[in-house]
């Protein structure tokens, strides 16, 4: 009986992945797009003078900040592995950076388009480690 049932449980096919998922789900466009967002309301909140105005604009802003953060820690947590990070050894700082400038202290917290432009260089850097593991 006890053969019997070890046959049944017993995979017929064993697979294995480094992800989750396939790896098709994860992209940092994700997060680029919601800094991309960032950067334009606080172009247009800067342009406008209007109180309501500029209220709206920090609410969507500080929302899309929120997201950039949760895209990106989606990569940094679901998708990079040990191997990636062995190779690319900046990785970690780079996801630490990203974060911290969607964040309170960075673009979350500030109307400055800069800010945004110095969040999209860091999300840009990731992309390219991204895209080269990728191809590998």
């Amino acid at each position: 009986m006890e053969e019997i049932l070890m046959r049944l449980f017993t995979p017929r096919t064993v697979v294995s992945a480094h992800c989750d998922l396939p790896c098709g789900v994860y992209d940092p466009a994700q997060a680029r797009i919601e800094a991309e967002s960032i950067k334009a309301v606080a172009e247009k909140y800067q342009a406008n003078t209007d109180p309501e105005f500029r209220t709206r604009a920090l609410l969507i802003k500080e929302q899309r900040s929120e997201l950039v953060k949760h895209h990106l820690w989606v990569l940094w947590t679901d998708y990079f592995k040990a191997p990636h990070f062995e190779k690319y050894p900046q990785l970690h700082q780079l996801f630490n950076e990203a974060t911290k400038l969607a964040g309170a202290s960075g673009a979350k917290g500030s109307a400055d388009p800069a800010v945004a432009d110095q969040l999209l260089q860091k999300i840009d850097e990731i992309a390219k480690i991204f895209w080269e593991t990728k191809q590998a």
